[in-house]
């Protein structure tokens, strides 16, 4: 499955960074205090916030863009009314890199988020090394429940934030279990990359009110993003939607926030 081929590949991006898992962690401590994720998505009373991503591929989309300038796109982003910037370092599958990262995070005055698939401690002092003031914990490649709690107070630790990803409402108990304070909620299937909405309207339900909720994938229009906030959605990722260009965000922010 293709899930188990990204895991894969990250398990062994992993063993070759443990060699240098002290001197990442000397970095990471040397870092200087992260930006708010938590604060930017709490910057406005009302409407739904928009964390923009940047993102050179997708393994069910392929290439989104010919000329890939994930500086240039962050900017635009922050000057359009992003609250935040996610952006991906996968390589081998999303055509991302951490450096990718580091230029945005130099580039822009708002939080930056590491989307990528992480698994062990030693991926949080790389992210925290690099810059990164927000990571993603996905639900579903982290088995263990106490291995996914290690991982949220390491990131904690370092001052990073956690947006903790669920793709199936079976997963939101193990989101909160572990006393994330930002959940994610993925409308994309794994399996079958389908999109589904009506996911984020279930999971919506089961999620506290002092919870940040951020709603990701499949988000396509001003109206989509009005439903969501509506269900009290804090901010919505969207990536392949305006790496495609197909919405405007300057129109969305200016509506969503509304």
């Amino acid at each position: 499955m293709f899930l188990e081929d990204i895991v894969s590949a990250v398990d062994e991006r992993v063993k070759r960074l443990q060699p240098v898992e002290a001197y990442l962690v000397n970095q990471a401590q040397a870092m200087p205090p992260v930006r708010s994720l938590s604060a930017a998505l709490r910057s406005y009373d009302t409407g739904m916030r928009i964390i923009a991503e940047c993102k050179h591929r997708s393994p069910s989309k392929g290439w989104l863009t010919e000329s890939y300038d994930p500086t240039g796109q962050a900017r635009f982003y922050q000057e359009s009314g992003a609250v935040a910037i996610s952006v991906l370092t996968e390589p081998q599958f999303f055509a991302g890199e951490l450096e990718h990262l580091m230029a945005v995070r130099e580039a822009v005055g708002v939080p930056v988020l590491r989307k990528d698939f992480i698994r062990d401690p030693v991926q949080l002092y790389q992210s925290r090394a690099a810059g990164a003031d927000a990571v993603l914990l996905i639900v579903r490649i982290i088995d263990d429940p106490s291995r996914l709690r290690d991982l949220w107070q390491t990131a904690s630790a370092l001052g990073l934030e956690a947006v903790v990803e669920v793709h199936a409402t079976a997963e939101v108990d193990r989101a909160l279990e572990i006393g994330a304070h930002i959940v994610g909620v993925n409308n994309r299937d794994l399996d079958s990359f389908e999109t589904r909405l009506e996911l984020s309207r279930e999971v919506a339900q089961m999620l506290p009110s002092s919870i940040l909720k951020v709603t990701e994938s499949g988000i396509r229009s001003i109206q989509d993003a009005r439903d969501l906030a509506a269900l009290g959605y804090h901010a919505a990722l969207i990536g392949e939607t305006l790496m495609r260009g197909g919405l405007s965000l300057q129109e969305l922010t200016h509506a969503a926030y509304r």
